[in-house]
């Protein structure tokens, strides 16, 4: 297992001087993984300045909404490199997700999850399973941008760039040339969501053919998933958008033998975050139980991150040796497999007592200071494409009949903005829609000019007064534009 391959910090990381490194204890087992795993560094000779950071749960409680104070802002962008131990965020309402606005932030746009089977002392399907996903990190649904529109619809924002998408694919190409991998596949579901997703596609195809040594793929995410659950060998490096990837990377983690082994590396140009992939379980919080796997093998690709490759090399041979003699903690124990059943803590000295041997049946590890990193080159900014606004869609809410909608609105047309269709949760209700379309509150009403030409912006004040003095509920609008002559915007299901 390699990750975090960018290193951020100066070449003198290698000295016997102390690194710096933010710490979080986190919420629910938290406390319990972290101390473990640090017992294990230290026992290995890490050499880390640990400076600990309260985020989460305590500091949502002590009023800051963001979950982490300025202080400890000042803490991460100094050290540069962060270990998190999980952090609770609130289902359905409350605080927004702080390891999101943590990634964006600080810029950590590739996030490096190993799916690793550990077969036959952990119990999987697929004993020869080695995938890495890497999922962008700051971009798609992930922005969080939500609203309610009407009584019964809401809205959430997906915004893919193309920056966003080079920097990603161009990191997963490099990561796979640095680390040995021979194939990457990308997923999305450009099917579907052609703009979006279709960019990421395109952008996958653009890059790769600059890398004509590693075989590349595109496959739909839907079907996509459910052969990495079902035949996982047929993948070696897996490229998705934001949404996708924290999806797939949790399904490959389970199907690899179980999600709590499974690390995470989150990869900027100025910082890096690493942590396990799993939340705070505060089920089993103080009770001994958890498995602190994920977040040592997160500490693994820290070290590695630092340079300190023979440390990271000795933790890494240690666990390994204490996963095949046995020595397991509640979710990996198996009957007539596992010798012995242990806590949290009792599984980090089961380590400690190994750090100086090496697995008999995994092969062991050996990082080394040679392993060649991934230099991603600054992406150059094109020519900026002709655009020209030629129609705009207009959102309204609305409980009335269609015709009688579409009257009002047509009596709003100005000169060259004319009404073309009015879609209902995306398909087209009128001209032509079908009685067993089921309807909501919620309108998309496209104008547009005929023939596409462009047409002057002041055009899009003048419809918006003439609406408003329809007595419409106006909601919010989007402008149409042509680039470079093509279309910035998707046609209505069944237009």
């Amino acid at each position: 297992m390699n990750g975090a391959l960018e290193s951020t910090v100066p070449s003198s990381a290698t000295s016997p001087t102390l690194i710096p490194v933010a710490v979080s204890y986190g919420d629910g087992i938290g406390p319990e993984i972290m101390k473990a795993v640090i017992t294990i560094l230290d026992k290995a000779g890490a050499k880390l300045d640990y400076q600990q950071v309260d985020v989460g749960e305590v500091v949502y409680k002590q009023g800051h909404t963001s979950g982490i104070t300025p202080e400890s802002w000042d803490t991460l962008r100094s050290a540069k490199v962060f270990l998190k131990a999980p952090i609770t965020t609130p289902q359905g309402g409350g605080y927004k997700s702080l390891n999101v606005t943590i990634r964006k932030t600080l810029g950590l746009y590739a996030n490096v999850r190993p799916c690793i089977a550990y077969s036959p002392f952990v119990k999987t399907q697929h004993p020869n399973m080695d995938i890495v996903v890497i999922r962008e990190n700051e971009e798609d649904l992930y922005a969080g941008i939500e609203h309610r529109q009407t009584d019964e619809v809401y809205q959430c924002l997906k915004l893919i760039t193309r920056p966003g998408c080079e920097r990603i694919c161009r990191y997963a190409f490099e990561y796979a040339r640095a680390n040995g991998r021979k194939k990457i596949t990308c997923m999305t579901k450009d099917n579907i969501m052609k703009l979006t997703d279709g960019l990421f596609h395109k952008v996958f195809d653009e890059i790769g053919a600059e890398y004509p040594e590693i075989q590349r793929e595109h496959r739909i995410i839907d079907i996509g998933m459910a052969q990495v659950a079902c035949r996982p060998e047929d993948f070696d490096v897996i490229v998705t958008p934001n949404l996708y990837g924290d999806i797939l990377s949790d399904v490959a983690a389970e199907v690899a033998g179980s999600v709590g082994m499974a690390p995470s590396s989150n990869i900027g140009d100025h910082c890096a975050m690493f942590e396990a992939i799993h939340g705070s379980a505060p089920d089993i919080a103080g009770l001994n139980q958890a498995n602190p796997s994920g977040l040592l093998l997160a500490a693994v690709m820290m070290l590695v991150h630092l340079g300190q490759h023979d440390v990271a090399s000795r933790i890494h041979n240690a666990w390994l040796r204490t996963i095949e003699e046995g020595v397991h903690t509640r979710d990996i124990f198996q009957e007539g497999m596992s010798k012995s059943l242990v806590g949290t803590q009792e599984f980090a000295l089961a380590v400690c007592e190994r750090l100086d041997l090496t697995p008999v049946q995994f092969s062991s590890i050996a990082y080394s200071p040679s392993t060649p990193l991934p230099q991603l080159r600054q992406q150059k900014k094109g020519t900026p494409e002709r655009k020209e606004l030629v129609g705009i869609d207009m959102f309204i809410q609305w409980n009335g009949p269609i015709s009688e909608l579409a009257d009002r609105l047509k009596a709003a047309e100005t000169k060259d903005l004319h009404l073309q269709m009015i879609t209902n949760r995306g398909v087209k209700v009128w001209p032509e829609g079908l009685p067993e379309t089921f309807l909501t509150d919620h309108w998309r009403c496209r104008f547009i000019s005929s023939p596409q030409v462009e047409i002057p912006k002041d055009q899009l004040a003048e419809l918006l007064v003439n609406i408003l003095e329809k007595d419409l509920d106006f909601i919010k609008s989007e402008t149409l534009c042509l680039f470079d002559g093509q279309p910035g915007f998707s046609l209505g299901q069944g237009q």
